[in-house]
């Protein structure tokens, strides 16, 4: 069946170079131009090739999927599909149809208009538009630098604003001090100047009693009333020092007539913010809200992005973003010998994960995987948190994991170590368990320490502030804690794989709760979304339980 002539004026080239094409091979269906028909048929010159005139080519009629032998000359305009002569005089009897190259026609120009399009306006467009946004966030990232500076520019302001009260409270209080020591050293005086003269006239009238010397007794002058009149008692009083908090809003203090305080004026936003979590309490049982099929098996780290997904990985090199339904929207293919060891999200949403064997800290850029860190040798980077300052924490193990640390990175610099306690103890157990580590929102670095079977935290300087031995939860099994995380409430999670749930602690190490009504069949990696709900990676059936367990 011959094809209609195209009502278009526009040319048409060759699909093999950009001439106008004259030639057409049916049995291929590609236009030709007449240098290039010598050249399609030796390139496959043990094919047929039915080479006729532009004008004359026919469409190679696709065949019909419910009529065997039959070729679909005619597409369906009510059901939009390619139907045959049977379909046609069956079950679409009275459908209004076209012919096959009247469509094939109008739907290539449609395709080519489309394609125009998406190359032409709507690529350039989604380019300007990722540039804009890149700009977006070099800006942002330069401003929130300088808000940075600033804000520690105000810190050694006000601490210098306060050091200044407090000096100016120490010299009221020297002055006061010394003021009420003079009085009282003169006072003393007086009163222990006249002892001796009052000693000494109890000698001269004891003498003159004894003579009966008349001249002696009648020129006697009395000195009782002067002794008498005591020198008056000087009132000391101490003045007190008053002091007032209002955790987080008010510090005042008050000596004798001076006064000083400073005040905290919380801006709306950030009322309504604590207030928002002010409300939020633990719910009396949580509530898995969706159980979501990876296909790892194990699956092994969990890290939330946004609201409705999370990066995944098990024992293979691939990293996996799903949503909450288990659709993948992306993979990663790592750079590890084996797997990652831990993955993370950075707080611009960035992925990085832990190369174990390469010793390496790794981060996903625009598709493209940098190494941040490289540890130091004899030393591997095991797990790995991001924090709200843009330091990266990392537990790590020695050649022979009888020790464990974690390090504080700045950059590619070490900031922190943290591995000894005031007595030079280690604080973590050496063994062949991970350390899990995360930053709570007190700056507290909370680990969960596998080989000691506790949860251990110390302050941002590194002096322990306590353990947990999973001892109030009252579990049948021993306590086994693995992926540790904290939440907006400062709340610590921690998974206990051995007893198939999570202990909720209060950032204190005051055991609060346990959830253990979800299903929750060894529970390993452990994530917390934007919207504060827990992801739970089950390590052997490969499923991810997103739990709510807040009001």
């Amino acid at each position: 069946m011959a094809m209609a002539n195209p009502q278009a004026q526009e040319v048409i080239t060759c699909d093999l170079c950009d001439n106008s094409t004259q030639q057409f091979c049916n049995n291929c269906q590609l236009s030709l131009c007449v240098d290039c028909v010598s050249k399609h048929v030796d390139k496959l010159k043990y094919q047929p090739h039915d080479i006729v005139h532009f004008k004359d080519r026919k469409v190679d009629f696709p065949e019909c999927k419910i009529h065997s032998s039959q070729r679909c000359e005619a597409h369906c305009q009510q059901c939009d599909v390619p139907v045959c002569l049977k379909c046609m005089l069956g079950p679409h009897n009275g459908h209004k149809v076209k012919d096959m190259p009247e469509i094939f026609n109008d739907k290539k120009k449609k395709l080519e208009k489309e394609t125009k399009e998406i190359e032409s306006t709507i690529i350039p467009q989604y380019q300007k538009k990722n540039e804009e946004t890149e700009s977006k966030l070099s800006i942002l990232m330069a401003e929130f630098d300088e808000l940075d500076k600033e804000k520690e520019n105000h810190r050694k302001s006000w601490h210098q604003e306060v050091d200044t009260i407090f000096n100016h409270l120490g010299s009221l209080m020297k002055s006061i001090k010394e003021n009420l020591l003079a009085a009282l050293n003169s006072h003393q005086s007086k009163i222990k100047n006249q002892i001796p003269d009052m000693t000494h006239t109890v000698q001269q009238n004891k003498e003159i009693l004894k003579s009966n010397n008349v001249s002696a007794v009648t020129n006697y002058k009395s000195k009782l009333e002067e002794y008498r009149n005591m020198p008056t008692d000087i009132d000391v009083k101490l003045p007190s020092l008053k002091t007032n908090t209002v955790q987080g809003r008010e510090l005042s203090l008050e000596l004798g007539g001076y006064k000083a305080s400073l005040t905290q004026t919380t801006l709306s936003s950030l009322t309504e913010e604590v207030s928002y979590l002010s409300l939020q309490k633990l719910l009396e049982q949580a509530k898995s809200i969706s159980a979501i099929p990876t296909g790892l098996n194990p699956l092994h780290h969990v890290a939330c992005v946004g609201v409705d997904e999370a990066w995944v990985s098990g024992k293979d090199k691939t990293i996996r973003r799903v949503d909450i339904h288990g659709s993948v929207q992306d993979t990663v293919t790592t750079t590890c010998k084996t797997r990652p060891n831990d993955i993370t999200v950075t707080r611009q949403g960035e992925l990085v994960y832990c190369d174990t064997k390469n010793r390496t800290v790794n981060i996903v850029r625009h598709g493209r995987t940098e190494t941040l860190i490289t540890t130091s040798r004899g030393w591997y980077p095991n797990k790995v948190c991001c924090t709200k300052s843009g330091d990266i924490l990392v537990s790590m193990f020695n050649t022979d994991k009888s020790q464990y640390k974690i390090v504080r990175y700045q950059g590619h610099t070490v900031k922190q170590e943290i591995d000894r306690d005031e007595d030079g103890e280690p604080i973590y157990n050496g063994g062949t368990h991970a350390l899990s580590v995360v930053e709570n929102n007190n700056e507290d670095i909370c680990a969960s320490d596998g080989n000691a079977k506790a949860v251990v935290v110390v302050d941002k300087s590194g002096r322990v502030r306590f353990r947990y031995y999973g001892t109030p939860a009252r579990r049948k099994k021993s306590f086994n804690p693995v992926h540790i995380v904290t939440d907006s409430m400062s709340q610590i999670i921690v998974a206990d794989f051995n007893n198939d749930c999570l202990h909720i602690l209060d950032q204190n190490g005051q055991f609060l709760r346990c959830v253990d009504n979800c299903g929750l069949d060894n529970p390993y990696g452990l994530s917390v979304d934007s919207e504060g709900r827990l992801w739970v990676g089950l390590l052997h059936s490969g499923e991810v339980k997103v739990i709510q367990y807040m009001k």
